[in-house]
């Protein structure tokens, strides 16, 4: 007999930001294979004998490779149990979900999929901004800022990401992001263009920049750092003054 496997979004980092859905399941698993953005204080809810299974990818670092983890995602599921996927901000934004769902698909394994806050969500609200403006700013748009190669994706609408406009929010995009950006001015995209470097968000470590385009990337030029971070421009990244 199969077990079950809940995908669970883990949010940003703050546990507080946990649905109660999500603290449910952590609770009744056998087992969770976690993100390394999903560890720490979240792991707290995981059931008392659970075991705790690290598979985060982090650029730039050892990583098992996606078929390892989904092979052991059903290998787990195999044994009967009640297993935990867990994946930081919401499984479905660059989460590598479908690799995963497939692999249970294929196994005949039943699963869920339990939502979580988008990271991209979360750093808004830590900058007291929204990400849309009735009449003026009526399009949100998430992009990788890189691809299985850890380069900046070649076939991403250039033309699509330096609209003035938009809301845009770049994810895993510190080390590409200058060679983004010197497409997108190239395109048009004014270098004046609000723009928000958001680091640990809503962790201890959370770090707010508010500059620019042009000035983010001179940032970024001179220290990229190692925190998880995501980047956010457009007429709402603008200074709180």
């Amino acid at each position: 007999m199969s077990g079950f496997v809940s995908f669970v979004g883990s949010g940003p980092g703050d546990p507080e930001l946990l649905t109660l859905k999500a603290v449910d399941r952590l609770k009744r698993a056998d087992a969770v294979l976690f993100d390394d953005l999903s560890s720490g204080p979240i792991l707290s809810h995981a059931r008392s004998g659970a075991d705790l299974v690290g598979v985060g990818k982090r650029a730039g670092r050892p990583s098992p490779q996606q078929r390892h983890v989904s092979r052991l995602l059903v290998d787990y599921a195999r044994q009967g149990g009640r297993v935990v996927r867990l994946k930081s901000g919401d499984s479905g934004l660059f989460g590598r979900l479908e690799e995963e769902l497939v692999a249970l698909r294929e196994a005949g394994i039943p699963y869920e999929i339990i939502p979580g806050v988008p990271s991209a969500i979360a750093a808004a609200a830590a900058a007291g901004i929204p990400l849309t403006r009735r009449l003026t700013a009526r399009r949100v748009q998430f992009v990788t800022g890189h691809d299985a190669s850890g380069e900046l994706p070649s076939d991403i609408s250039l033309d699509a990401l330096a609209d003035p406009t938009a809301s845009t929010v770049v994810f895993m995009g510190k080390r590409t992001f200058p060679k983004l950006a010197a497409a997108l001015m190239e395109r048009g995209l004014p270098g004046d263009t609000p723009a928000l470097l958001a680091e640990g968000v809503s962790t201890p470590e959370q770090a707010l920049l508010r500059t620019d385009v042009a000035g983010l990337v001179e940032r970024l030029g001179a220290e990229i750092g190692s925190a998880p971070a995501l980047i956010l421009y457009g007429p709402l990244a603008e200074s709180d003054g």
